[in-house]
């Protein structure tokens, strides 16, 4: 009889490691979605989290990317947003990373565009 390996989920781990780097920088109103269950997502896992300044979200975003090259030795595919910090975008393919001041947040409204999404709101 042979043992199955059980499947490594690379998104869940990815997605631990870049909430680890939001609350390092003290994110808040970290929500993650599950998209896997969607037809026509974009990615597996979107994290969405708020700063309040410029300053934090660029910290934000550099924490996550520190931890992910850290634990992982990855870089993202593609960031956008480090010119004026209001809304950062880290994209690691199967994990999303929004980090938003919270106008802007409020103003894109990205979680009700996606809210067929299974939602998990971590602690801050």
């Amino acid at each position: 009889m042979t043992k199955k390996k059980k499947a490594v989920d690379n998104a869940a781990i990815l997605a631990e490691i870049v909430i680890k780097g939001i609350q390092e920088k003290k994110g808040s109103n970290i929500l993650m979605m599950d998209m896997r269950g969607l037809p026509n997502s974009v990615t597996d896992i979107m994290i969405i989290a708020s700063a309040d300044s410029t300053t934090q979200v660029a910290a934000i975003a550099d924490s996550v990317e520190d931890e992910v090259r850290k634990e992982l030795d990855e870089n993202p595919w593609h960031t956008e947003g480090y010119e004026n910090s209001l809304w950062i975008l880290l994209d690691y393919v199967n994990v999303v990373v929004h980090i938003f001041q919270p106008e802007v947040r409020d103003y894109y409204q990205i979680e009700k565009l996606w809210a067929d999404a299974e939602f998990k709101w971590i602690n801050d």
